[in-house]
């Protein structure tokens, strides 16, 4: 189970749990709070009525005074009450009044008169001074029958005449109870739910930062250029940026590591020729081999300096992200004017350059890279042309790219070379001379394409000779 998933479960058992409590909690307290609540009013309504029954009840004519006719009048009530979504259409109250010895002396419902209550919670403990209230089921198995009874005591010049007790029958709160039960479950059901969506977003989100951090990881595994991921946090944006230090620290040992073994390879051929040149002209010689070693000491350090020129030139592309400074490139000009630069090399040569090119095409890009790369490609060409040749170049474009194709007539490239063309101090020997160059040009080649959008290829045209192209995005 992937830590995404884990978290879910875990946030949305915490949070699941707590809920439950909170609503196994309300629950359970929405019944005892609306009977507390209902006790309370009776409480008022039990001493209001006590003090109208007082005068009858000392006069002994509770039962045919206005007390009564006013409280039968009461219950034969519709009051029509809408109350919070729940109609009551009757008056439920039942009402009894003992003297001071617990004896039933009124009765709205007509049944307990004249009976002794002296021994109910209710009457027994207001006859003693005390609060009195209690609660029994006319059926003890059924707690639908279950009703409150709240006493209160009835006094005349101070003195304890009897005790007055109202019942309320829990039937008539019950449709209160279920209300708010079903709110809470509902309310309850609508958190979860929430908090399931909640816990999903944050999973999406936290999977979605961990899986872009997963594939930067790979990308520089598979020596990829990436950017390291953003957003997503702090803290994982750190982890990014901690990632992306440390490929950078591990890439620039790396690439130092490669570039010393390379550029010392290199320069062992060069500089064992000078060595061997500087030996011979110690000994006394005729002044035209003199000549002859000093002008290869000349050729071999001009090589050498070229091999460092370009070595610089391209570590420097190498570790760019992106074009260093943008500019809009007209590419058709930027031919023309390649070959302007190499005329005398096409000249010593009696080469002859054909320029096919959209006009008016632009790119966006870094201008001196791209003339560089154009230079590199058409150098190549010249040194693989036959004398006398002719040497393509070929500009075509699309919605999103730009292609430059420049073909010489030579002897092209042996296949086994083809994908090696493009590498490092990787070089055929030039049919003209035999020598090979430090084989860097190409490589520049490769990563302008690549901070470009594109991408450069080599392969052997079908008619002879063989065509370079270099890719470049729009964008």
């Amino acid at each position: 189970m992937n830590i995404s998933v884990r978290l879910f479960f875990g946030y949305f058992l915490v949070v699941g749990l707590a809920a439950w409590f909170v609503l196994y909690t309300f629950v359970k307290e929405s019944e005892p709070s609306i009977r507390q609540a209902t006790e309370e009013s009776l409480v008022d309504s039990a001493n209001l009525l006590a003090e109208l029954a007082a005068g009858e009840l000392a006069a002994g004519q509770i039962n045919d005074g206005a007390f009564a006719t006013a409280v039968a009048a009461a219950l034969q009530r519709h009051p029509g009450a809408e109350i919070y979504g729940i109609r009551k259409d009757s008056v439920d109250l039942r009402i009894y009044l003992t003297d001071a010895r617990g004896v039933v002396v009124y009765d709205s419902a007509g049944q307990a008169q004249g009976e002794d209550f002296s021994q109910w919670k209710d009457i027994a403990r207001v006859l003693r001074g005390e609060y009195g209230a209690r609660q029994s089921r006319y059926n003890p198995d059924d707690p639908t029958t279950s009703v409150m009874h709240v006493a209160a005591p009835v006094r005349r010049d101070g003195q304890l005449i009897g005790v007055i007790s109202l019942a309320k029958p829990m039937t008539s709160i019950a449709p209160f109870v279920d209300r708010a039960t079903d709110r809470v479950r509902a309310s309850g059901l609508t958190l979860l739910l929430a908090t399931a969506v909640i816990g999903l977003v944050f999973t999406a989100w936290l999977s979605w930062s961990i899986h872009r951090l997963r594939d930067y990881a790979r990308a520089v595994s598979e020596g990829q250029k990436a950017e390291p991921p953003s957003g997503g946090g702090r803290q994982l944006s750190e982890l990014a940026q901690a990632l992306a230090t440390m490929r950078e620290k591990l890439e620039g040992k790396q690439y130092v590591e490669r570039y010393v073994q390379n550029l010392a390879h290199e320069m062992k051929s060069p500089l064992t020729a000078v060595i061997g040149a500087a030996e011979i002209l110690e000994d006394e010689l005729p002044p035209e081999d003199r000549r002859r070693f000093a002008a290869s000491i000349g050729e071999q350090a001009g090589r050498l300096r070229d091999i460092i020129d370009r070595m610089l030139q391209l570590a420097r592309v190498e570790q760019l992200q992106a074009p260093g400074a943008k500019a809009t490139v007209d590419l058709a000009e930027l031919l023309k004017t390649a070959v302007a630069d190499r005329q005398l090399a096409l000249a010593s040569r009696h080469l002859h350059c054909v320029i096919d090119a959209e006009p008016g095409f632009t790119l966006n890009g870094d201008a001196f890279l791209l003339r560089q790369a154009v230079l590199n490609l058409l150098d190549n060409a010249i040194e693989f042309s036959p004398d006398g040749g002719e040497i393509s170049l070929i500009l075509r474009s699309t919605v999103e790219a730009a292609e430059i194709r420049i073909r010489d007539h030579g002897a092209g490239a042996p296949d086994y070379a083809l994908a090696q063309l493009f590498n490092r101090f990787y070089s055929l020997p030039r049919p003209a001379t035999g020598k090979k160059s430090t084989g860097l040009g190409l490589a520049l080649v490769r990563e302008v394409a690549r901070l470009h959008g594109g991408e450069a290829s080599f392969a052997n045209h079908p008619d002879g000779g063989g065509e370079a192209r270099l890719t470049l995005a729009r964008g």
